[in-house]
């Protein structure tokens, strides 16, 4: 706890609008003080703070912590035996106004208000919360302590069970939350007798008076699993130097939908102006959340109180995100990124929109400084990814950024979390990362590119190797030095076995494979086999018309291109990380470069990132018409059954987006798909820009049998009501 407060208040710091010489803390139920020293580990004590006070009821603990700090001469701590609902700043702190004394000492109660907010920078609570018997007064008072960007540690036991809270879209997570009931009786009654209140209603109310920035929740093995949490949070009422919170809420509103924000001159509450526009307006799921719980009286996702915007809300309890079991299926991205830079030539201007995968591509495009990048995916784990690379650069030096995503590993990695990318994660990328730091720092050998939905495809690679002694063979090749020695290797030792009938028909023909490892769903696996059966070799009666023979043909399609006519060793990373487990400092992907770390670490870099969680067509449809320059969309498509009307659907919502002259980049397992005729009949001029025919590699990935750039050159006409709806609703009924 106190060293992801310290990680706040750092990364506070060092922002642009915060500049601080004064800095007061505020140590609630501190006891003895032994947390005041410990938080010397993470920060200088009598440099960081200008004034630390220690506020608890007990006398004898009390003495305890003044000769503490008269042993460790820190002046600028100061014990306050008092009861904390009592306790005010201002009898402290010079510069503070303080409350007029009412004329009647009788009638004190009645006039004497706290105020709204203090000027205490952190405020903590170390498992002393479950300790105090009025404990709602305790945590009302604390709004008087804190400062508006202050924040506010607690970190206690607990025992809870879901159905309290499961409900809740304001409590920034609910990973591990639950205790089972036989842990939450034996819990309960055991510290009982200490008179330590383990129920739920101490952490629910804390929720409720304060928005929550970070949590977890963990067990105490050591000490028999016992449940504790820690909590992390600030003011329920957002604050901005300039704004009201509804007028925080309309911009982020409008960096999820590109729809204009207008600064308001006369500092008016910008959610009555909404309520009182007549014409229909797109607004994002995030603002619509948000507008539900004001109303309610209730805090904000715990998204809104970020200290980046990047991640914009989702209802991480919905079906379709919990459908991937918290795996992310590619643990980088399969497209070639230098491709992309050469086709898009992206601009300032540029507002590009992109599936995430594993975030590279994403990050290549903003190396490029578009104005916006809005990254989509279903996966919330996929773009768990991408917000930790974005944060990464942000707060890490290369060093530790290389080590991290170019060797998959790092042995301080979960150090490295709490202290420097916690304030810059969304607490749901920040649960998820701590609960698996074992990706990058584990006693097994494996890193990060042997993690996901992918690592089956790189193992069944490792496993045939090991079948066949092909170990040191596989190394040869990634450390040949010319072309022609990768070749004669792959010709007559890798391909082999590799590209064997037996190997193909066992594992990669069979469709759980081809989900599980590579992605593939049914309806492009049905795309391949029709391919392969209107090909020439079928038709001369050279292959057999079955997946098998199809899978592996499109294998030796894919495989003998890229061993042939691209250097892996020095060319390559995409298959260099897959033989090699991690990329090296010769061949790597574009956003491991040290370049580009050092233009994305610089502040403001990051700053047109958008992150949605949704299906693409939900997002698209949620953007403000005309507003976007470039789709990337992958080979979604494929995904569509053939002549599909969501297909339509969505190339129709496409082309609402882009402007005139935007452009869809896609790829696909087909040489001439059939949705590219409907693109063509919504708006839109379509061209390959390369195809794999006669045994041409039509990028390092060469994954794909075919690439377009569908170029919008006409409108669609307007949608009826009764067709343009928003995932169930009707647009024109969105006005909030």
């Amino acid at each position: 706890m106190l060293a992801l407060v310290a990680a706040q208040l750092e990364a506070k710091a060092k922002s642009a609008d915060e500049n601080k010489t004064k800095r007061i803390w505020v140590d609630v139920g501190g006891g003895t003080g032994w947390n005041i020293e410990a938080m010397s580990q993470f920060v200088d004590v009598p440099n960081f703070f200008s004034s630390v006070y220690l506020v608890d009821f007990s006398p004898s603990l009390c003495e305890v912590a003044k000769k503490r700090f008269e042993r460790l001469g820190w002046k600028n701590v100061r014990v306050v035996c008092q009861d904390a609902r009592k306790f005010r700043l201002e009898d402290y702190e010079t510069g503070m106004s303080k409350q007029v004394a009412p004329r009647s000492p009788s009638l004190s109660y009645l006039t004497q208000q706290r105020q709204d907010y203090g000027g205490a920078d952190l405020v903590t609570f170390s498992y002393s919360l479950s300790m105090i018997p009025d404990y709602y007064s305790v945590v009302d008072s604390v709004n008087s302590l804190l400062a508006p960007h202050g924040i506010m540690g607690v970190v206690d036991f607990y025992v809870q069970n879901q159905t309290d809270y499961s409900f809740r879209n304001y409590t920034g997570g609910l990973v591990d939350r639950h205790v089972n009931v036989l842990s939450r009786n034996f819990w309960r009654a055991w510290f009982d007798f200490d008179r330590v209140g383990l129920e739920p209603g101490r952490r629910d109310y804390l929720e409720y008076k304060f928005g929550t920035v970070l949590n977890f929740n963990f067990r105490n093995r050591t000490l028999g699993y016992i449940p504790y949490y820690v909590w992390v949070g600030c003011h329920k009422k957002p604050f901005s130097p300039s704004s009201l919170p509804h007028e925080i809420i309309e911009r982020i509103d409008a960096l999820a939908t590109e729809s204009p924000y207008l600064y308001p001159a006369n500092q008016g509450d910008a959610l009555t102006r909404a309520i009182e526009r007549s014409a229909p307006e797109i607004r994002s799921k995030a603002f619509i959340t948000a507008v539900q719980n004001l109303s309610a009286n209730l805090p904000l996702p715990s998204f809104f109180y970020q200290n980046h915007h990047w991640r914009i809300y989702y209802d991480d309890r919905l079906q379709k995100h919990t459908q991937f079991n918290d795996e992310y299926i590619y643990a980088f991205t399969w497209e070639d990124a230098r491709v992309d830079e050469r086709l898009l030539k992206l601009g300032p201007d540029d507002k590009v929109l992109a599936i995430t995968s594993a975030g590279d591509n994403i990050i290549s495009y903003l190396a490029q400084s578009p104005a916006r990048v809005h990254a989509v995916d279903l996966n919330p784990t996929q773009n768990h990814l991408l917000e930790l690379k974005a944060a990464a650069y942000t707060a890490l030096p290369y060093e530790d950024f290389w080590k991290i995503f170019g060797e998959g590993k790092h042995a301080d990695f979960r150090k490295l979390l709490i202290t420097k990318l916690s304030p810059h994660l969304s607490g749901r990328a920040f649960q998820y990362w701590l609960k698996n730091v074992h990706v990058f720092h584990n006693n097994k050998g494996y890193g990060l590119y042997d993690t996901g939905g992918s690592r089956h495809a790189i193992r069944a690679f490792r496993w045939i190797a090991r079948i066949f002694g092909l170990q040191s063979t596989v190394q040869k090749l990634l450390s040949a030095r010319t072309l022609n020695e990768q070749r004669d290797i792959w010709r007559n030792k890798i391909r082999p076995a590799l590209l064997s009938k037996l190997i193909c028909n066992l594992v990669v023909a069979q469709e759980s494979f081809l989900w599980a490892a590579l992605g593939v769903p049914k309806n492009q696996l049905a795309m391949i086999e029709n391919d392969h059966a209107n090909s020439d070799i079928v038709k001369q009666g050279k292959a057999k018309n079955t997946r098998s023979h199809a899978i592996w043909h499109y294998m030796v399609n894919t495989l003998d291109p890229v061993a042939e006519e691209t250097h892996i060793g020095t060319d390559n990373p995409y298959y260099y990380v897959c033989l090699d487990g991690k990329f090296s400092k010769k061949c790597h992907l574009e956003y491991l470069r040290p370049e580009v770390h050092a233009k994305l670490s610089r502040p403001g870099a990051l700053d047109g990132l958008r992150i949605h969680t949704d299906e693409l067509e939900e997002v698209i449809a949620r953007i403000t018409p005309g507003t976007l320059t470039v789709a990337v969309i992958m080979d979604s498509m494929d995904w569509f059954d053939t002549g599909s009307q969501a297909a339509a659907a969505q190339i129709s919502k496409l082309n609402r987006a882009l402007q005139m002259g935007g452009r869809v980049l896609l790829r696909t397992s087909a040489l001439s798909p059939w949705y590219i005729k409907v693109f063509e009949a919504h708006g839109f001029t379509a061209k390959c820009h390369g195809s794999r025919v006669d045994g041409a590699c039509i990028d390092r990935v060469n994954m794909y049998a075919s690439c377009w750039i569908c170029t919008k050159t006409e409108n669609l006409p307007p949608p009826t009501p009764e067709f343009d709806r928003i995932g169930g609703t009707d647009i024109t009924s969105l006005t909030i």
